[in-house]
């Protein structure tokens, strides 16, 4: 059965830099050896997520790479999308974007902004996921 995870940020220092907890939710998939989708909702996004990668552990590199630089795709544990590309899905998505995921997955990671206003759309995307008979759970971070 799919399931979606909802990371709400509580935590001062995702507050400030929500990308964190992106980057920390990355290296636990690197770790347990599960290949990475994150879906970006802009090309900034990717790119700010790209260079984040590469500096937020110093001692744990993470290989990532943003699709469509005509590199070998299927060989990086981070696959970053920006918007406007189109790829296979993986069994893990991290989705950063204002629509719930379409399509076949195991997992999709959902990170929630602290701003309350924020959440609106979050609220639709779990009934969304539960509508679709995918096991819905929130974790706060």
């Amino acid at each position: 059965m799919a399931r979606a995870d909802f990371y709400l940020i509580g935590k001062p220092r995702f507050r400030e830099q929500p990308l964190l907890l992106v980057c920390e939710l990355a290296r636990k998939a690197v770790h347990t050896n599960q290949p990475l989708l994150v879906l970006a909702a802009s090309a900034e996004q990717a790119e700010a997520l790209d260079d984040l990668l590469w500096s937020f552990d110093p001692d744990d590199y993470l290989p990532h790479q943003i699709a469509g630089l005509d590199l070998d795709e299927d060989e990086a544990d981070v696959l970053i999308v920006p918007p406007e590309m189109d790829v296979p899905m993986r069994p893990l998505v991290l989705n950063l974007r204002e629509a719930s995921v379409p399509g076949e997955f195991e997992r999709v990671l959902e990170v929630v902004p602290a701003d309350e206003s924020a959440r609106g759309p979050l609220r639709e995307r779990w009934k969304h996921y539960k509508d679709r008979g995918i096991e819905v759970n929130k974790h706060d971070m």
